[in-house]
């Protein structure tokens, strides 16, 4: 099969990657796993979070994915976790082509699975978003027949980095809603009550969350960048684990950031309201453009990011009857165009120079544009078509009134 070819082939590339067997262009993309996840696996695996460190963002369920590493005694903790998250980009293949091979083994889910990821290049074995993805995908493909494991699934997803619960907008109206829902809140509250109990520490990264200001790559960012070449005397410098604008117009850019997003949370609960029409398609379309909506409006737009809109939009690819092939498809693009600006040339986007301008601008350029052309046609395939005027029945013609002679 051509695409298992190609995933091998592009797949063998990125392990070679992180390993530094090869060496990729750019900043160095293993920090993350060799430096700060590995700082944080001893306290993690006592049974505390790092409540005092100021980079640990993420829901309590992430300590569990990053003790997993040290379930393989044989290996040192980052090629644990670089051949964990090989295996969970495996497993998202195998759930799409499984998906496939029920609707004639329509691939092309599993293409833009196979090709985004590698497009994004290294950066996906390097964090661990592709663990929250698998989740998250198959969040998603179960919630169609099983309802109820699709809702536990994206409350697990959600306890491990939020996002996955955004997947259960588009649901069916009904019994299936009220299930998959109540599942997720369940899984959510047991969660989180879990870890409360028994991890000190457990909802410390919300404080580090609500202070984190503009990053360098976001669309806030942007506008920022555009404002430095005009004049403005801004400085970037990392900041809560990532390099963000400092200045004073920053916090203006932050709330506006935050008001863009709550519109987007606004506009998907009047979709959700006014929707009338749901096919086998509608959850995964309504499940992308949530994902979508919240990471373009967001303060922060991390490389890593996009493996989540590549992975939901795989699963909209799987059908038929989507109507977002269009925005999917400029994700690729978008992926390619990330690992440009992170890790390639990254030191031009901190400069805010002509090219690392252009590169932010072209990346951020499409993700509005998949934005507009994915609510359009959510909303629009969400309306009832109306029914024609029908045409006024035929006069007999023994009824014709007769002309006067």
């Amino acid at each position: 099969m051509p695409v298992v070819v190609v995933w091998v082939l592009t797949r063998a590339a990125l392990l070679a990657f992180v390993f530094e067997l090869v060496h990729f262009p750019g900043q160095v993309v293993v920090h993350d796993v060799s430096a700060v996840y590995q700082h944080w696996y001893p306290t993690l695996r006592r049974g505390a979070f790092p409540a005092h460190d100021v980079t640990w963002q993420y829901p309590p369920g992430a300590a569990a994915v990053l003790v997993a590493p040290g379930a393989l005694p044989f290996l040192d903790y980052t090629a644990a976790f670089f051949w964990l998250a090989f295996l969970c980009d495996a497993a998202v293949l195998a759930a799409l082509l499984r998906d496939a091979s029920r609707r004639s083994w329509r691939l092309d889910g599993a293409w833009v699975w196979v090709a985004g990821v590698a497009l994004l290049g290294p950066i996906v074995y390097a964090r661990y978003d592709v663990m929250a993805t698998a989740v998250g995908v198959a969040a998603l493909l179960a919630l169609r027949r099983r309802p109820v494991a699709g809702g536990l699934l994206a409350g697990a997803g959600a306890l491990i980095k939020v996002w996955p619960l955004l997947l259960l907008i588009g649901t069916p109206p009904g019994r299936a809603t009220r299930r998959a829902w109540t599942a997720a809140g369940a899984a959510v509250a047991g969660g989180s009550l879990l870890f409360h109990a028994t991890m000190p520490g457990a909802f410390s990264f919300l404080t580090f969350q609500r202070d984190r200001g503009t990053e360098v790559e976001s669309l806030g960012g942007l506008a920022l960048h555009l404002a430095r070449r005009a004049g403005w005397h801004g400085v970037t410098a990392l900041h809560y684990g990532s390099v963000e604008f400092l200045g004073s117009p920053v916090a203006v850019v932050s709330d506006v950031a935050l008001a863009l997003s709550l519109l987007a949370f606004c506009w998907l609960l009047l979709w959700r309201l006014r929707a009338r029409v749901f096919t086998a398609a509608t959850p995964y379309d309504a499940g992308f453009v949530a994902v979508l909506l919240f990471t373009t409006t967001s303060r922060v737009i991390s490389p890593q990011y996009m493996v989540w809109l590549v992975g939901i939009g795989a699963v909209c690819a799987t059908l038929r009857e989507s109507s977002l092939r269009l925005p999917v498809l400029l994700l690729l693009p978008a992926a390619l165009l990330t690992t440009l600006e992170f890790p390639v040339y990254f030191a031009h986007v901190v400069r805010s120079d002509l090219l690392g301008v252009a590169l932010i601008l072209s990346r951020n350029a499409l993700l509005v544009a998949a934005c507009v052309l994915a609510c359009r046609r959510l909303w629009s395939a969400a309306a009832p078509v109306r029914p024609a005027t029908p045409a006024p029945p035929p006069v007999p013609e023994h009824a014709a009134p007769r002309t006067p002679r």
